[in-house]
């Protein structure tokens, strides 16, 4: 009942701000903005910048009353999982979409065309689990990298342990899971990182010819950051390396690399974006989205993606404990006593932001 009471006066506070605070009074500034989504994103902007925190109360109270009885807090599947009606509005704002998830490298370009809040959102980037048959590959063009504490006793501080460990989380989660330990960044027992991606080109197109059933390939990899960095956030009470979802766009500032096709490359910005998305219930777990020129092997399928977890500075633990939080890449990516099922997720973003396109429609 006091949940019902909460949800009601959301409801009118809502419609209060919108009545009190319309677009037509942001026609002028539209007219000098030529983004046709910029009316909705001021509409809410002065609305839940001037009266947030209202908003803000409202959602505490909601989670207070949802923590179940052992104090452990419960599984939302509601409003807590999702981004408020104005985040959805100011995301088909595309240099707030930009700046909040993306970062483009400069041997690339992101069109307004490919970055569509609405369109990277419907897209379909779930998985109906089939536990008889190989649905998700993860491989490792760079399986060198190391981590920090990395030696004689602890052999499998490398993205390579990280990987063993992420499948078997995913396998205990029903997920049937082929990983590829393949060091493709070495020829004859020496490292050749030039290379590496043409060899892992060759191994990752053999196990999708016998293995037609995988939906979902990652290429789990580390960064490389300066020795003072440390890419870490505190998530759960636990040390937990940030994460980087990483997309070659194929395409420099001038356009398209004709001779680099991708395919899947909407496909793969969805993906990227709406795990993205559900990382947000953990704030500074997921670093930005990286954007760079080539295609790096991520046109073989849709929902591809290169992830970055951590970096040569981060410790096992840390890594080891951001694979708890992602696993599943947020197919039911659980972490601690939290869980995010990302196709119920996916489909209310998408409803909330199809609803947010014309602001004179929710004022009527």
């Amino acid at each position: 009942m006091s949940n019902l009471l909460v949800w009601v006066l959301r409801g009118l506070l809502a419609l209060c701000l919108q009545l009190r605070y319309p677009a037509v009074r942001f026609q002028k500034e539209e007219s000098v903005r030529k983004d046709p989504a910029y009316a909705v994103y001021e509409t809410y902007r002065y609305a839940y910048e001037r009266y947030g925190y209202l908003f803000s109360y409202a959602e505490k109270t909601e989670e207070k009353e949802n923590t179940a009885s052992d104090g452990t807090e419960a599984v939302q599947a509601g409003a807590e999982n999702m981004l408020s009606a104005a985040s959805l509005a100011r995301l088909q704002d595309y240099d707030y979409l930009m700046k909040q998830y993306f970062s483009v490298h400069a041997s690339t370009t992101a069109e307004r065309s490919l970055m569509k809040a609405e369109r990277l959102l419907e897209t379909d980037v779930g998985l109906t689990k089939n536990p008889d048959e190989p649905q998700i590959l993860i491989y490792h063009t760079h399986a060198s990298e190391t981590y920090a504490d990395y030696g004689p006793q602890n052999t499998d501080a490398d993205v390579v342990g990280a990987g063993t460990y992420l499948t078997e989380l995913l396998r205990q989660r029903g997920w049937n899971v082929i990983h590829d330990t393949t060091a493709y960044d070495r020829k004859e027992g020496k490292l050749e990182r030039s290379r590496a991606y043409t060899y892992a080109l060759e191994g990752v197109q053999g196990i999708l010819q016998t293995h037609p059933t995988i939906e979902v390939v990652l290429d789990l990899h580390r960064d490389g950051v300066a020795d003072s960095v440390r890419l870490t956030e505190n998530i759960n009470g636990k040390p937990t390396a940030q994460i980087m979802f990483f997309q070659g766009m194929s395409r420099t500032p001038e356009g398209e690399i004709a001779y680099l096709p991708n395919p899947h490359l909407q496909e793969n910005l969805a993906f990227c974006f709406q795990m993205q998305l559900a990382c947000g219930r953990y704030p500074g777990f997921a670093r930005k989205i990286y954007l760079k020129g080539l295609r790096y092997n991520l046109h073989l399928r849709g929902r591809s993606s290169l992830i970055e977890a951590g970096a040569q500075t981060n410790t096992k633990e840390e890594v080891w404990n951001a694979m708890a939080v992602g696993r599943g890449g947020g197919y039911g990516a659980r972490s601690g006593d939290a869980e995010i099922d990302m196709q119920e997720f996916t489909h209310a973003e998408t409803t909330a932001i199809r609803s947010c396109k014309e602001p004179e429609k929710m004022i009527s």
